[in-house]
C-alpha cells in the first residue's frame, strides 16, 4: 500500500509532467480550478489548486474531502502511483470503477487530452 509520503510524491510528479506538456495536453493544463484527490485506502484527500499548468496541493486532510473542488478525484494510493508512473491506463481505470473522476463538462472534454 502506497504512503502519504508517496501520493504526495505522485502529485507532484505529475504536476511536473505537467509543466513539460505541449500542444493540446499543455492547453489542458492551463485550467485555472481547484482540486481534491482522495486517497480511499488511506483516507486521505490532498486539496489545491490546478493553475499555471500546475498541480499545486495547499492541505492534506484526513477523511473524505469537506469541500467541493471544480475537478476531484478518487482511487487508491497504489492506482494513483501506477498511473502517475505510466503503468496503469486512466481510461481502463475509470472504466474498471478504480479511478474516479468529477468535474464540468467543460473540464471533462479538456482533462481527456491530459489524461
Amino acid at each position: 500500500m502506497a504512503t502519504i509520503e508517496e501520493c504526495r510524491a505522485a502529485l507532484e510528479k505529475l504536476s511536473e509532467s505537467m509543466q513539460r506538456a505541449e500542444g493540446d495536453v499543455r492547453a489542458a493544463t492551463a485550467l485555472d480550478r481547484s482540486v481534491s484527490c482522495h486517497i480511499t485506502d488511506l483516507d486521505v484527500t490532498f486539496t489545491g489548486r490546478m493553475t499555471g499548468g500546475r498541480i499545486h496541493v495547499d492541505h492534506t486532510l484526513q477523511g473524505p474531502p469537506r469541500d467541493k473542488a471544480q475537478i476531484r478525484l478518487s482511487m487508491t494510493g497504489d492506482d494513483l502511483v501506477a498511473l502517475v508512473a505510466g503503468e496503469l491506463h486512466f481510461a481502463k481505470a475509470w472504466g474498471a470503477g478504480r479511478v474516479k473522476l468529477h468535474a464540468g463538462v467543460r473540464d471533462l472534454l479538456l482533462l481527456r487530452k491530459l489524461l
